[in-house]
């Protein structure tokens, strides 16, 4: 017989369960709730009364096509239960989206960044000011943000929202819970921005796939090298990872990489990489920050007219992209590759490299080249991946102090 403290578990992860059902499929009727969760019915029944009391879900009548018969009472989450800002750090800008407890985006926009050296404080400040404008601008009380969501290139503590090392800011560590705690009560939480990807990517292959979906690797392409990992555990959970991938070795004692290291994989493959090996710049030479995709356009026309420096600079960095991606297949499983970033308008020029490299692992002689295919929209994925995780969490947290406070 469970105990009340183990019948409490299952009751808020059933809730849980509930909650994500309706995220995932809009406004469900009861018994189509009961046919997604596989609960039964005077479960479901019990579940969406304590979250209509506790005022996290709300019901809709919707008449028969008809006009004839009983109403269909809806169920769907309440859009003014709490917000979620996510905060999206990339190479030249941040972006701020403020968005509802249902997962509609209220307001957006994007704070450019200086290339010019700045430290972690006056970013923190130039953040603090961010979050602060997105609510004044929609008039939401701050005490209704329930969590705010942040996500970069680099390393992430896996235990806290900590920054550890990004391309932007080098080895300054950037604490964001230690910088925004004392001026907001939300949850904060920090995520590799390709980790929010292979998260996205995943729960399309999920949607598509469903019980067939195993594992599948997300390779972002850009100022940086990402990869995230998502894959299924024999226990049966969902598992996400993104190792550090761009900062793999690839030639020992090679060419300088942004991180300060030599012979990384992001500084063969890394749009500065790219434009320094198209210019024959010697390998020593200290990466550029920044480049503007416009100057690798040019190269990628040169490149595709014949001109052989400018070629050998994409076939290269496909070679270090192919090599890396045999040791990670090495060391996983074959799964699907889904290569995204900016970087993909450049694959026909690394495609070759890319095969190359693969092609000289064992394990892919072996078992085969693995599918790799393009996924051009990584805004929309990694916004995607914010929401799907934050909104995850919100749940989580919600069902707790909700139903209790309810109760």
């Amino acid at each position: 017989m469970l105990t009340k403290s183990s019948a409490e578990l299952v009751r808020q992860r059933n809730s849980v369960l509930v909650l994500s059902t309706l995220r995932r499929h809009g406004a469900l009727a009861h018994t189509e709730i009961s046919g997604f969760t596989g609960l039964s019915s005077a479960t479901i029944s019990a579940i969406t009364a304590d979250l209509e009391k506790a005022q996290i879900i709300e019901k809709s009548e919707q008449q028969a096509a008809s006009g004839r018969g009983r109403p269909r009472v809806l169920f769907r989450q309440r859009r003014d239960c709490g917000y979620l800002i996510v905060v999206i750090i990339s190479s030249d800008g941040v972006q701020y989206s403020l968005v509802d407890y249902a997962g509609k985006l209220i307001d957006r926009f994007t704070e450019g960044r200086s290339h010019d050296p700045a430290g972690a404080a006056q970013f923190l400040t130039a953040v603090k000011e961010g979050l602060a404008r997105i609510l004044s601008r929609s008039r939401i009380e701050q005490d209704k943000v329930l969590l705010i969501s942040v996500s970069s290139k680099g390393l992430v503590s896996s235990s806290e929202p900590v920054l550890v090392w990004s391309p932007i800011f080098g080895s300054d560590r950037i604490d964001f819970e230690a910088a925004l705690a004392p001026d907001w009560q939300a949850k904060i939480i920090l995520d590799n921005e390709t980790l929010l990807v292979a998260a996205a990517l995943g729960a399309h292959e999920e949607d598509s796939h469903g019980a067939g979906f195993r594992s599948l690797a997300a390779l972002s392409l850009g100022h940086s090298i990402g990869l995230g990992v998502v894959k299924w555990t024999e226990q049966g959970q969902r598992e996400i990872s993104a190792p550090n991938f761009g900062h793999m070795l690839h030639v020992a004692n090679g060419a300088l990489c942004r991180c300060g290291s030599r012979g990384c994989i992001e500084a063969y493959a890394g749009f500065y990489a790219i434009l320094r090996a198209a210019f024959e710049v010697p390998v020593d030479t200290i990466p550029a920050k920044f480049v503007p995709i416009a100057e690798l356009d040019k190269i990628a026309v040169r490149a595709r007219q014949g001109h052989r420096t400018a070629a050998l600079a994409f076939r290269q960095a496909g070679l270090a992209l192919g090599n890396g991606l045999s040791r990670m297949l090495s060391l996983t499983e074959r799964m699907p590759i889904a290569v995204t970033g900016p970087g993909t308008r450049y694959y026909d020029l690394l495609r070759q490299g890319i095969e190359e490299g693969l092609g000289q692992s064992h394990v892919v002689r072996m078992e085969g080249m693995p599918d790799i295919r393009l996924a051009a929209d990584e805004q929309n994925l990694v916004f995607e991946g914010h929401l799907n995780r934050a909104l995850s969490r919100i749940d989580e947290d919600i069902v707790l102090s909700g139903i209790q406070t309810a109760h």
